[in-house]
């Protein structure tokens, strides 16, 4: 690592923080955040789990970042098939609800519409338009000796699977595979605590040992449950005081999450409802196989209910970033639970999202800083105080892998 003289001066220099700060901005930044990560992790698990993996310097307020994600693996028929005897090598034409995600030469597959034999009818998509797949048949009626094939019906709403392209022996190209990412945006919020302390009361004895540093560790503990709130259901505006002063705010992960879980609270159902939602949180979004439920105090009574049995264990406590969690085993995937205070103070005790921590991103433009300042040297009161300033946002980059779940009485 390259060093640098401070002030171009030869002689020696005694460092301290301000000249880190000049010489080398960011140098303690990871420190102040692994000071800050001790105080009470588990009041605040989404913003200890951005803390520790890091923050992306922005040079704006406003971030602007890419959602991607990879083509869904089926659609479903948008207009119901009544079913027709083509001649053999013959195609039909078949109109779907998202065509986006077809293309020539890909094969296909209908799990619930059989074939005379009893199989699942699959076929090879020779032409794609606006709104329709035209398919070729390709497990009927593959004989020399057929003239004429039955096509069974295909009613609304049946389920066609993108498989693998096929390609001649010939084919050197084939369709290029096409994924938009989508653009999205959301505002740094500005937060801050402050904290002062007069000159008597900093001179007087105490009874106790509270310091102007125990006073500090309190401000960080709340100003970081009220960021927690914010990074959680905070919404996205931006808005202009009456003095002309512009104000933004952060939009919170709740609102950015593309998948929703309902479940019951009827006792018989628990179970059926715990599978469901272990196999909506981890199936179809190629996700990680480890997430965060981070769920309110009614949501966490209700999986309390759950019996421990050989498809799902939840009875393994573990410790990830600082934060003791309960781990929900199940062959979809493992699932880490704590129970979030910011859930039961925002009147949603019921509900819960699922985190997906490889997704989430955590977009610093002013890095957590505390600016000592003297009010007396400065004429305005005969106080010390402290500024805690930190300007951020967190965005979820693939929205389809994070789940809000929902009592089924909230899915309005």
């Amino acid at each position: 690592m390259a060093t640098q003289l401070i002030n171009n001066s030869p002689m020696g220099h005694a460092l301290t923080t301000d000249i880190t700060a000049q010489v080398a901005p960011g140098l303690l930044r990871s420190a102040i955040d692994t000071r800050i990560t001790k105080i009470r992790p588990s009041s605040t698990p989404l913003d200890q789990i951005s803390r520790i993996a890091g923050g992306r310097h922005c040079g704006s307020m406003k971030v602007e970042y890419y959602a991607v994600a990879l083509k869904k693996g089926s659609s479903y028929i948008s207009s119901g098939f009544k079913g027709a005897e083509i001649y053999s090598g013959d195609t039909v034409e078949l109109q779907v609800k998202d065509i986006t995600m077809f293309a020539v030469s890909d094969t296909v597959l209908f799990p619930t519409v059989k074939t005379a034999d009893g199989q699942p009818l699959t076929g090879y998509i020779t032409e794609v338009s606006a709104r329709s797949i035209t398919v070729m048949p390709t497990n009927i009626g593959l004989s020399d000796e057929v003239d004429k094939v039955e096509v069974p019906m295909i009613p609304m709403n049946s389920e066609v699977v993108r498989m693998g392209r096929a390609a001649g022996e010939l084919d050197v190209q084939t369709t290029p595979y096409t994924t938009l990412p989508v653009k999205r945006n959301n505002y740094c919020q500005i937060f801050k605590s402050q904290v002062e302390e007069g000159l008597l009361q900093r001179l007087s004895d105490k009874e106790v040992g509270w310091t102007f540093s125990d006073q500090e560790e309190a401000a960080i503990l709340d100003m970081r449950m009220t960021m927690e709130r914010s990074f959680l259901f905070g919404t996205k505006s931006k808005i202009t005081l009456s003095d002309g002063k512009d104000v933004m705010l952060t939009g919170g992960v709740w609102h950015q999450a593309a998948k929703e879980f309902h479940y019951s609270n009827s006792a018989s159902s628990i179970k059926e409802d715990m599978i469901s939602m272990m196999r909506e949180a981890f199936s179809g979004c190629n996700g990680s196989p480890r997430k965060i439920l981070l769920a309110g105090s009614s949501l966490i009574e209700t999986l309390s209910r759950q019996e421990v049995q050989r498809t799902i264990s939840d009875n393994h406590r573990v410790t990830k970033w600082g934060i003791d969690f309960d781990e929900i085993v199940s062959k979809f995937g493992t699932l880490y639970v704590v129970r979030s205070e910011v859930f039961d103070l925002c009147g949603m005790a019921d509900a819960g999202i699922v985190i997906d921590p490889e997704y989430i991103t955590k977009y610093v433009h002013i890095p957590f800083t505390a600016d000592r300042i003297s009010f007396s040297k400065q004429g305005v009161r005969n106080t010390e105080g402290v500024v805690l300033t930190e300007a951020s946002c967190l965005v979820l980059r693939y929205p389809e892998v994070h789940m809000r779940v929902l009592p089924k009485q909230s899915a309005a």
